[in-house]
């Protein structure tokens, strides 16, 4: 399976800890594609429909349903995790998980 950055991918996150985002659920690939290609492990961050609108999510729609992109929760997993591909965000959502992701981690 070709995965791709800004796919939307469901993923079993269990086994979790304390506040970790757990069970199944779609997730954000947010690694580049030449670590996809070459590496076991992919970046991601989950998704989830309950949520407020912190400065660390993003707000998406998939599967006709709003939920965040939680940046907060951002984590490396093997490929085994991932069941399948869901789709790709879009444009505009890209820019903003990007925008997010540079306020959180780089500045």
């Amino acid at each position: 399976m070709e995965i791709a950055q800004y796919n939307i991918v469901l993923v079993n996150l269990d086994n979790t800890l304390g506040a970790e985002i757990q069970k199944t659920r779609p997730c954000v690939v947010i690694s580049p594609h030449e670590m996809n290609r070459h590496l076991r492990t992919i970046v991601v961050a989950p998704m989830t429909t309950r949520s407020r609108p912190y400065p660390t999510r993003v707000d998406v729609r998939h599967a006709k349903k709003v939920g965040w992109i939680a940046v907060d929760q951002i984590r490396t997993i093997d490929r085994m995790r991932i069941i399948k591909i869901l789709g790709t965000l879009n444009r505009f959502e890209t820019g903003r998980l990007k925008e997010v992701i540079r306020e959180a981690y780089v500045e």
